[in-house]
């Protein structure tokens, strides 16, 4: 892609760099690391010399996979499906791998939070600082307000959470906590919520916990061992637990307004939540150029740095949010005990698609963003690894890259050349570098077990994402017909056994207690009570970690892995059969004739759904937010949703089931809902004043209508190309 922004350049050696990214680089990177900026331009122009015609060798290899895919699709639409022919053709052109013998993956050096503590995990856009701290410093919640906070409490006649502290609504709290607590730390016999106090006791050198009721009863826990330490201020106890890995700790304080009045005066229950924390360089940030990409990139450096902060207001106050520090707390046999006040920090680089501007080669073309990213942030992470922050995040010297929207062993074997190229330029030891790879594309799912294999010495993280995933079946599998609609789609067989696949080769490959096997979002921050009433099936399914929206779905989660031992469910998984492929294989198209009403409906949802996230990204550069859907549902929308809908519709388009005036007259419908819906927001800019000018809705309607033509339907070539067309027509007024 040839340079696009505005920027300045410089000349560097054979590379043209931004003139902003140089200056970010040269004067806020690299001093305090005393690495020479000339030896590092140096650098990273023979990592881009070596491995530029090796990236571009793997995008044709999609592109060639993908003609051949669509030769096949077209000759057997509407045949009778053969799972067996198809396994043979998807072989014979190197689309399915021979899967070789058993290993098992060795990682070292990995923090307890991924290898052995399962619990929630929440992705933040790291282009906003005030986000990226609110999810780093979410390893910490309240329960409390957690429970009186969302609809997990009913808001039933008297338990209303309008206006100030309803005791009513504050009471079905504390019980809901005491349940938890009888199930998280049982006490011999009775209940917490009947506990009177709780006092320390001394029994053979060591502390133990006691609870004392009305009767003049004292008893202890289950498991005495569950009693992790303590600490005290003033009037203030605080009581550490541990169950299944993850610690919580009861707020003792009679001086309290909660805890006065409550039993045994406990204020609050505080859940370690967000055990791990990715900050997201892609799908959930809008950077199409250098100056973005410094932004994304100084927040990470002042996370890794431990300098980050973010002035705002609340509530008529001004604040300052700045990343917590460790907690101490006094073990029973009298050791200090220090747990993390921040998530583990793991960084998603972008994938082997997109480039930047920030640096230009000879020619003028623009380099990967990918191999950038895996400098840039490896770089701003040295602080951390040379403890040259005021905060620890690894403990154990690793850095951790979620890598995307690879399609492959083949991708995954470039990404651990890349990783190790860029450790030999900082002089970090072989596999410093961990991966997280994401399974979310068809070729990465089928080939699962080589591609963990290709970076087996590296591997922390697999993970399943249905929208992406979904996204990638319908474009790779166009040609093979009219898909079914997107809520239809998620109950075909195929998507099950993808979920379970996943977790089958994850275990059978040895992550458990090594490596973390993830689920993906919650999508709907505001529906909490339905979150809590199904998402243990991801701790049940076998998976120690799941993505959450907010720090306060994190709060909540956590109780499911209290519920839920996951390295025991991995145990028992072990031995059951693996997964089907052919069921995975199997393409969810349409098996009856889609009626029109059911036509409309899908239109009008999935355009509405485009458009609320196209023009908050295109107009505003907001990569991230809570869309409301046509029925005013607030859903959490980032590129993996844009994907799906716009890969659907232009499936249906393609196989006329719609045309483009209906696609076009649809949007122009749901663009006037989409600017009701955002009526109060001082930033937006309506599409429906100007349909024909209006930079969003034009760049809304290619999404469907240049849909197949996108590399693996991919939505970011198209929103940087009209995020970059707004920025230029704001910069000339």
């Amino acid at each position: 892609m040839p340079a696009a922004a505005p920027s300045d350049y410089e000349n560097i050696g054979n590379l043209k760099v931004a003139t902003v990214f140089k200056a970010f680089v040269e004067a806020e990177l690299l001093p305090d690391l005393n690495i020479d900026a000339t030896e590092f331009w140096r650098g990273l122009e023979r990592i881009f010399g070596d491995l530029l015609s090796e990236n571009q060798r793997l995008l044709e290899q999609r592109a060639a996979l993908q003609l051949q895919l669509d030769a096949w699709h077209g000759e057997h639409a509407g045949k009778k499906w053969s799972a067996e022919n198809y396994r043979t053709f998807l072989q014979s052109i190197g689309y399915l791998h021979p899967e070789a013998g058993p290993f098992a993956i060795d990682p070292r050096n990995v923090d307890t939070e991924i290898a052995s503590v399962a619990g929630p995990q929440l992705v933040v856009p790291v282009s906003n600082a005030r986000f990226a701290l609110n999810a780093a410093n979410a390893r910490w919640g309240s329960l409390y307000d957690a429970l009186y906070g969302s609809n997990v409490i009913p808001e039933t006649r008297g338990r209303e959470r309008a206006g100030g502290y309803n005791p009513v609504r504050g009471q079905s709290v504390i019980e809901y906590a005491a349940l938890f607590l009888d199930r998280a730390a049982p006490l011999v016999t009775r209940s917490h919520k009947d506990v009177r106090l709780y006092k320390l006791a001394q029994h053979d050198n060591r502390t133990t916990l006691e609870a004392l009721f009305e009767d003049g009863a004292e008893i202890g826990l289950q498991n005495p061992y569950q009693f992790a330490g303590h600490h005290t201020s003033d009037q203030r106890l605080g009581v550490l637990l541990k169950n299944n890995g993850l610690h919580f700790e009861l707020v003792i304080d009679p001086d309290h307004p909660i805890g006065k009045g409550a039993a045994a005066h406990v204020a609050d229950v505080m859940m370690e939540a967000a055990i791990t924390t990715i900050q997201d360089c892609e799908d959930s940030v809008a950077a199409v150029d250098a100056e973005d990409k410094v932004g994304v990139y100084r927040n990470w450096l002042g996370l890794m740095r431990g300098t980050l902060s973010a002035r705002f207001s609340k509530n008529g106050k001004e604040l300052e949010r700045t990343l917590h520090h460790d907690q101490e707390y006094r073990c029973p046999d009298g050791r200090t005990l220090v747990i993390p006040g921040r998530s583990l920090m793991l960084v998603r680089n972008v994938g082997h698609l997109m480039t930047n501007s920030a640096v230009l080669d000879q020619n003028g073309n623009e380099i990967p963003e990918g191999i950038l990213d895996a400098v840039i942030t490896t770089t701003c992470a040295l602080y951390d690894l040379r403890r040259k922050s005021s905060v620890v995040n690894s403990r154990t010297g690793s850095v951790y890259i979620v890598k995307p929207k690879m399609h492959g062993p083949d991708e995954a074997a470039f990404t651990d050349t890349l990783f190790a190229r860029v450790e030999d330029l900082l002089g970090l030891a072989r596999n410093t570098l961990k991966i997280g790879v994401m399974d979310e594309e068809r070729r990465t799912t089928v080939n699962l077990k080589e591609c963990i294999r290709a970076v087996k010495d590296r591997l922390v993280f697999i993970n399943t994402g249905f929208l992406d995933r979904t996204g990638d079946e319908i474009h790779s599998c166009m040609e093979a017909g009219i898909m079914l609609p997107k809520d239809e789609i998620k109950k075909q067989v195929w998507i099950d056994a993808y979920e379970r696949w996943n977790v089958d080769i994850g275990i059978e490959c040895g992550l458990p207690g090594k490596a973390q096997i993830g689920k993906g979002m919650w999508p709907k921050p505001d529906e909490l009570k339905e979150m809590m009433d199904t998402k243990q099936q991801h701790p049940e399914a076998g998976a120690n970690c799941a993505w959450v929206p907010s720090p306060t779905a994190a709060t909540l989660h956590a109780l499911h892995y209290h519920d839920v031992d996951v390295l025991a469910v991995q145990e028992k998984l072990a031995a059951r059969k693996r997964a089907s492929l052919d069921e995975i294989l199997t393409i969810p198209v349409a098996d009856r004739q889609l009626t029109a009403a059911e036509v409309v409906q899908e239109l009008r949802n999935s355009c509405q759904t485009i458009l609320g996230y196209v023009v908050r990204w295109i107009d505003q550069g907001v990569g991230c937010s809570k869309v409301p859907d046509i029925n005013d549902v607030g859903l959490m929308e980032d590129r993996a949703t844009l994907r799906i809908s716009s890969q659907l519709l232009a499936n249906w388009l393609h196989h006329e089931l719609c045309d483009g005036e209906q696609i076009i007259d649809v949007m122009k419908e749901m663009a006037v809902v989409v600017d009701r819906q955002n009526a109060d927001d001082p930033n937006y800019q309506p599409m429906s004043d100007d349909f024909e000018h209006n930079v969003a809705f034009a760049a809304a309607c290619d999404l469907v209508l240049r849909g197949c033509e996108q590399p693996n339907g991919y939505t970011e070539p198209l929103l940087h190309e009209r995020r970059m067309q707004k920025k230029a027509q704001s910069a000339t007024g």
